[in-house]
């Protein structure tokens, strides 16, 4: 039966480069999307870039253009990138058109006759310079929690604590530096809270729906809390002027916050696709719909998707999506993206390079799984994998038997022997490798596939085709072997095919073969049929071109010149200094720092922070202890590796367990901006051993 999708990916904001840990979710979606074209469905996939909100407003004033030049700027290089990575959308609009604007009004005017929507005044932060409202993010203080400066309005990056703007220590405008002042402004609010709104996304998030992944029901429940408790909070939807978005109907000087129109930018992009292609827009949107809708998004932004998208969607007269997939972040060889180790890599840089997109495809495909597990680039693994995978078990197997059909028989296969082993075994698994597609478990897919190309490969090995050339009369032989080995390449080609779109297309060329569809991969390639000469289809990684990307990428960290430093940084400086008062010989003695070896290293469930470490100490049993590492290392990476810790810290009772020690690690003023790094011990010392 002929399925009708639709699909989407999280909007790009209109701000900033294309990076690497973005083609994440893309290229995820991109490969779901192909699977089900070569299936022969009708599925349909739309993005668009998120346009709105302050960020965007205030670059395009510090660079004295308008917003509307701006994002139309910053939308032809995100579609040049994603060009570049083969990323196949049917359409890529933007949320500051007429589309989105119209189906903005429609939601509010709806949500407004349900009595959804309600209007009260707050009290927020005014920047007396800049004349404007200020947004969580762009209020820095000092946190009322730990005391930490330069915190932003809603949450510590030291301490982890969440409050209100309002409650920040000596607050200042991140816009013009000035003190801000409280001041009262009416708001619109959606009634999240409205019982009707939460008894829907009760049933929405069951798990036995299937709409979203076991993970995320579980933190949907925990948002939800127990049936006789309402821990939903109303969402403030509008924002005051200045801001660059749609004004709201009836209230002049409001406009509607970015995250109410970017969700609805899928619904913008989908109908500006309908109108060009004379599709029926209801036929995917009405309550009653039998299409199936689709969001791809990062882990991040579930809280928007699971919760306010669908309601207001159900509430607003349309239906709610049939399943939304969130992925995990991206870490770079284990340790989060980073400009100065020069892997915060951006699309543009990779493809300036000269690297194959298809190379990264690949790779990403072959880690990816339908959990929200992060994943990682490995830059070594990465060369290896690609280079071992398609080129020394893929490609290898056109290339070895390509020539001699050409050279010895004139371009012409023979009739490929349906009964051999490896041809039917990869015939056989294409049923279960289609299911791994559907389900997203795309790295078991490529390690089923790979398994394949291993057998294809040890065919070849068997007969030895180089040698039957060299052998006369076993000419019969040769051409039997080769256009078997073609054959097999044929096959594999079709189940690579999401994966590697423009390396298919090749073969296709060479081939001489129409688009391959999945049914492909039960056919072969008839007596007679002809092919052209080969060239080469894939080229290896050189390491080289690996470390040209880490250094183009590579930010210079050269401190500021001394006469730089104004009289608000030099007093930053002498409070830091005053903190790191002169201790005595012994003081530090009183520290006992050893060495650890992590022997295991895990996620704590609900702890946006914290890594569990087991250190192991050179005591009878590994210690427990809680790092707040996770922003900078992926746990997987961290096993076995050594490092330093405080071995007499009092044991700290956390909500999540004991943790009996501390972890050493260097960081700048910022740990965002200037990365965490675990210490480390030189090559030879051993668990247990004293730093003194």
């Amino acid at each position: 039966m002929t399925r009708k999708i639709l699909v989407t990916s999280a909007l790009p904001y209109a701000n900033g480069a294309i990076h690497l840990g973005h083609l994440v979710e893309y290229i995820q979606t991109d490969i779901w999307v192909r699977f089900q074209k070569m299936r022969g469905h009708t599925c349909w996939y739309v993005c668009a870039d998120d346009t709105h909100g302050t960020p965007v407003m205030l670059r395009a004033e510090k660079e004295g253009v308008t917003p509307e030049a701006l994002i139309e700027r910053v939308k032809s290089e995100h579609m040049r990138d994603f060009g570049g990575f083969l990323i196949g959308f049917d359409n890529y609009h933007s949320t500051h058109a007429p589309e989105t604007r119209e189906f903005c009004e429609l939601f509010y005017q709806r949500l407004k006759a349900a009595g959804l929507i309600e209007a009260r005044f707050i009290e927020q932060f005014y920047d007396p310079v800049k004349a404007m409202f200020l947004p969580d993010r762009f209020i820095k203080g000092e946190c009322p929690k730990c005391g930490e400066r330069d915190q932003y309005g809603d949450n510590c990056e030291r301490c982890g604590a969440a409050y209100a703007p309002t409650e920040l220590k000596n607050p200042y405008s991140a816009v013009s530096g000035a003190k801000p002042e409280l001041r009262d402004s009416e708001h619109y609010f959606f009634r999240l809270s409205d019982p009707r709104c939460e008894n829907f996304l009760r049933r929405y998030a069951r798990q036995e729906n299937g709409v979203l992944q076991p993970e995320a029901a579980n933190k949907m429940r925990e948002w939800l809390g127990a049936e006789d408790e309402h821990f939903l909070t109303d969402w403030d939807i509008s924002r005051d002027a200045p801001y660059f978005g749609f004004e709201i109907p009836g209230a002049p000087g409001k406009f509607f916050y970015v995250w109410l129109d970017a969700p609805i930018g899928y619904m913008g992009s989908f109908q500006n696709l309908c109108a060009r292609k004379s599709l029926d827009f209801d036929e995917f949107w009405r309550p009653d719909s039998n299409a199936e809708l689709y969001h791809f998004i990062g882990k991040d932004i579930l809280y928007f998707h699971a919760l306010f998208w669908p309601a207001e969607l159900i509430h607003a007269g349309f239906r709610a999506p049939t399943k939304i997939f969130a992925h995990g972040f991206l870490t770079v060889n284990g340790v989060k993206m980073s400009k100065a180790r020069g892997t915060f890599i951006t699309a543009e840089s990779y493809l300036a390079q000269g690297l194959n997109p298809e190379w990264l495809r690949y790779y990403f495909a072959g880690k990816l799984s339908n959990t929200m597990e992060d994943i990682d680039l490995n830059l070594d693994d990465f060369i290896a994998r690609v280079n071992a995978d398609l080129i020394g078990k893929y490609v290898n197997i056109a290339s070895r038997a390509a020539g001699f059909v050409v050279k010895r028989f004139g371009g012409r296969l023979l009739a490929a022997d349906a009964a051999l082993p490896a041809l039917c075994a990869i015939r056989e698994a294409a049923p279960g490798i289609a299911e791994r597609y559907e389900n997203r478990e795309f790295a078991k897919a490529m390690r089923e596939i790979m398994a394949l190309a291993d057998g294809a490969n040890q065919y070849v090995d068997n007969v030895k085709p180089w040698e039957l050339a060299k052998t006369p009369g076993r000419e019969a032989e040769l051409h039997a072997v080769c256009s078997n080995s073609l054959n097999l390449f044929y096959r594999l080609t079709v189940l690579l095919k999401p994966v590697l779109p423009a390396l298919a297309a090749r073969a296709e060329a060479f081939l001489r073969v129409a688009p391959l569809a999945w049914d492909d991969v039960e056919t072969l390639l008839p007596a007679g049929h002809g092919i052209q000469t080969y060239a080469h289809l894939m080229t290896r990684i050189d390491p080289k071109q690996i470390a040209a990307l880490v250094a183009a990428n590579r930010e210079s960290l050269a401190p500021v010149a001394p006469a730089a430093v104004n009289a608000g940084m030099a007093e930053e400086n002498e409070a830091r200094a005053a903190k790191a008062a002169v201790i005595g010989i012994d003081d530090f003695l009183k520290m006992d720092l050893r060495i650890a070896r992590i022997v295991e290293a895990a996620h704590v469930e609900g702890a946006g922070k914290l890594v569990r470490l087991m250190l192991d100490i050179g005591e009878e049993k590994p210690r427990q202890v809680f790092a707040g590492i996770k922003s900078a290392y992926d746990p997987v990476a961290l096993q076995g590796r050594l490092t330093v810790m405080v071995a007499n810290l009092a044991p700290r009772k956390m909500k999540f367990g004991l943790s009996e020690g501390m972890v050493l690690a260097a960081s700048g003023p910022d740990d965002a901006a200037g990365g965490i790094y675990l210490l480390a011990p030189d090559t030879g010392a051993t668990p247990g051993m004293r730093v003194k």
